[in-house]
């Protein structure tokens, strides 16, 4: 019963704020409103331009995980790879945001011909996800061994 007193008392107290008015036009990258400050509560100059929204990101992001389900007791790897400047905690960054960049940041795009692997099945479950230029990346693929891996995905995950 408490909490329903509670939030009669905060629905009260907020029917007696006075009202926001709308956020410009437009609005943020990504569909967010303009932040309310002292614009909008109508107590700054009213000259004033709304602040000019940021600039659009340009730089790639890309969580990267590799597990390997079939060895117990082996943990998950997870690195990040920053591209334009390359960089996170990827080991091979540069590498594998060159081949990202070829490959318009398709992973797996450009595979290797010329590695041979033995057939050893070792499965490894290759797993991407972030933005590429400002596009959504989310890959997720099965190999039979580290090999075949690498061989497909390049410096990437190699980690």
């Amino acid at each position: 019963m408490p909490h329903l007193v509670a939030t009669a008392l905060t629905g009260a107290a907020l029917a007696l704020l006075p009202a926001v008015p709308p956020a410009p036009s437009g609005g943020l990258p990504g569909g967010l409103p303009w932040p309310v400050g002292a614009a909008a509560a109508g107590t700054a100059d009213p000259a004033a331009a709304p602040p000019a929204p940021p600039a659009a990101v340009t730089a790639s992001f890309l969580r990267l995980t590799l597990t390997h389900p079939g060895q117990s007791g082996v943990a998950p790897r997870t690195v990040t790879l920053l591209c334009e400047p390359a960089g996170g905690t990827h080991p091979e960054a540069g590498r594998a945001c060159e081949e990202l960049g070829r490959s318009q940041g398709v992973i797996g795009r450009n595979p290797r011909a010329d590695t041979a692997c033995l057939m050893i099945y070792a499965p490894v479950i290759a797993e991407a996800s972030g933005h590429w230029h400002g596009r959504p990346v989310r890959f997720r693929t099965e190999y039979g061994n580290d090999c075949a891996m690498t061989a497909a995905t390049g410096a990437v995950f190699r980690f």
